[in-house]
């Protein structure tokens, strides 16, 4: 290096902030669980599709701001020809575009899933990331309320497929209507929008704030403990009455929770029909065995509701977990969805009913981690030594027999000898090392070290012996016996 030139800048080993490296373990486990998400999905007769990870910015518009660069809530990009292009932020505003390009060759109702990344240019926070994975489920070109009944259905098969038991979770439903036609019945008109979403968000404080917590915000508004004041949405008691006994009700049982909200809503059009549309759900979903402890009617479920225009739906994980704090929380929602008819509409002008749901697969994950569920290890490894490099050839040998006997093997390919190898086949978590010298080879015998059992015996008796019971951990056998050897000692661990 000659004087005064700068050395190069070395670039810094780090991710970016909210984007993580996942292992082994956790891919495994989410392969697991997506190829049984797939198989219940497959069995009620959807198909798969994928659309690109980009898209125009302008066909994710729910979420453009009013600015130069497009880039509120979704990571951005010009294009060569000055186009917006963005990172998808959900898998469904793909699939609005998908059945708008292709509507007249798509049989109808449209069913597909689609499962993939998703990206979100927001705050990130403790298990909160910027790319997460999502398993999509939906139904275009039908206005049946028997296509959300199905969904609901589909969805508690799934939760219980991946191995959790009634109890575990419970799927909350609402309608979009129903809510509208009580926010009518109290005077506060459709297009009202400001006050509107006061009540949403208080309404959707529910679960943390009480009736009284949301009743105040309902009204003038309330101080929380640090005495910060949130302004409410200056309804006046009758109104606030109205709503509460909405979202708060005191009905004995669901047929009498649903005739109360028949009261409330009145003569509002936009919530009869709502509770039509619900009533001709829970039927269905009783008929079929979906009672109350599976699929619940929830009118505090209010998620989304400028997206949603008819059913909503949200599966709730009911078992206490410790957070990263560990505090004794309840997991709560994995997944979620409900009707949307007015999304296809933005690119054709023409109204097509859909609905779906979403999967939120790393929450998933998580939870079902913490129920000692979530398993998907990686078949055992066997690593087969190199204890002559010009004898290589045999090792390889020896890994093809076993890859088509169906077992995970590997030869070792570094240059290391064979101390290194055996470090190697332990840092690797082998459950068998086959071991091959000149003195093997001449008596047709293979050499095969159990390096979990080799780990056991290393412990105190007292730990071990009922664990190792009679095997061995480490046994000549012939060379012709090499697959049938392993596999019995694979059996044994």
């Amino acid at each position: 290096m000659r004087m005064g030139e700068s050395r190069p800048t070395k670039p810094k080993a780090r991710l970016p902030r909210g984007f993580r490296d996942r292992g082994a373990a956790e891919i495994v486990a989410e392969r697991r669980i997506l190829e049984t998400i797939r198989g219940v999905y497959e069995a009620y007769g959807f198909s798969p599709l994928e659309t690109p990870a980009f898209e125009f910015t302008d066909a994710l518009g729910k979420f453009l701001p009013d600015v130069d660069r497009p880039n509120e809530g979704v990571f951005s990009l010009k294009d060569d020809d000055e186009q917006w292009l963005s990172l998808r932020y959900d898998l469904t505003a793909p699939l609005a575009r998908h059945v708008a390009a292709n509507f007249q060759n798509l049989a109808k109702p449209f069913r597909r899933y689609q499962v993939g990344p998703v990206w979100r240019n927001e705050k990130p926070g403790p298990g909160r990331y910027r790319e997460f994975l999502q398993f999509d489920a939906d139904t275009v070109g039908s206005a049946s309320p028997s296509a959300d009944a199905e969904l609901l259905m589909m969805l508690s098969d799934t939760l219980e497929a991946l191995g959790l038991k009634r109890g575990d979770y419970i799927v909350k439903l609402n309608n979009r209507k129903l809510l509208d036609g009580v926010l009518e019945a109290a005077g506060i008109a459709l297009e009202d929008r400001v006050r509107r979403g006061i009540v949403l968000r208080a309404i959707d404080k529910m679960d943390r704030l009480g009736p009284q917590g949301v009743g105040a915000l309902l009204g003038e508004g309330r101080k929380d403990e640090s005495g910060d004041f949130t302004k409410g949405a200056g309804l006046s008691a009758e109104q606030a009455a109205r709503i509460l006994s909405f979202v708060a009700p005191d009905a004995a049982d669901e047929d009498a929770h649903l005739r109360q909200i028949g009261t409330l809503v009145g003569s509002s059009a936009i919530g009869a029909a709502g509770l039509s549309e619900l009533e001709q759900i829970v039927k269905l979903l009783a008929a079929c065995g979906y009672g109350p402890d599976r699929v619940q009617f929830d009118t505090g479920v209010v998620r989304g509701l400028d997206y949603y225009t008819g059913a909503v739906f949200e599966a709730q994980l009911t078992f206490p977990v410790q957070n990263e704090a560990g505090e004794t929380v309840v997991f709560g929602s994995v997944a979620g969805g409900g009707r949307y008819d007015d999304l296809v509409a933005r690119f054709t002008g023409q109204t097509v009913p859909a609905t779906g749901v979403s999967i939120g697969v790393s929450r998933l994950i998580a939870s079902l981690a913490s129920r000692g569920i979530a398993g998907g290890d990686l078949a055992p490894l066997v690593v087969v030594t190199v204890m002559d490099k010009a004898e290589a050839a045999a090792s390889f040998q020896m890994v093809r027999e076993l890859r088509a006997a169906g077992l995970r093997a590997e030869a070792y390919v570094g240059t290391g000898k064979f101390g290194d190898q055996m470090k190697y086949a332990d840092k690797r978590g082998a459950a068998v090392a086959v071991i091959e010298g000149g003195d093997e080879r001449a008596r047709g015998e293979v050499t095969l070290k159990d390096l979990a059992l080799g780990a056991e015996l290393a412990k105190s008796v007292e730990s071990r012996a009922a664990w190792v019971g009679a095997r061995q951990a480490q046994v000549s056998v012939k060379r012709d016996n090499l697959v049938g050897a392993i596999k019995d000692m694979l059996e044994k661990r």
